[in-house]
């Protein structure tokens, strides 16, 4: 690989071929209306957006959703911060926030690492 190491490259592999990487909404609905012939298109997609929701409320609520096979969506709390500005270096305040994070299962890690 000459200069760039492995890494680096593969890293910039993946970003150059990145559409090819990602399954979009549209996708999944097909994907799941072409699992069941009595599941429309406008059924799975209410499903994806029911599922989506229900997430996004138990994180909103702090809580955690487990589905197992799959993952763990959970909330971390972070707490405020003495941060620099990267132009000035003046210290800044950063405030305390909340994120949600992905906790993949074994399960999902096995698969993705086959």
């Amino acid at each position: 690989m000459g200069d760039i190491g492995v890494r680096t490259w593969h890293r910039a592999h993946l970003i150059l071929h990145m559409e090819t990487l990602t399954v979009n909404t549209a996708e999944l609905i097909d994907q799941i209306a072409a699992q069941d012939e009595k599941i429309t298109k406008s059924q799975a997609k209410a499903l994806i957006e029911g599922f989506l929701n229900a997430i996004r409320d138990s994180a909103a609520r702090g809580e955690e959703t487990s589905l197992p096979g799959f993952g763990k969506f959970k909330v971390q709390s972070k707490p405020a911060r003495t941060g620099r500005n990267p132009s000035t270096g003046a210290a800044i305040e950063i405030a305390a926030s909340r994120k949600i994070v992905f906790q993949p299962a074994k399960v999902l890690k096995d698969a993705v690492n086959q």
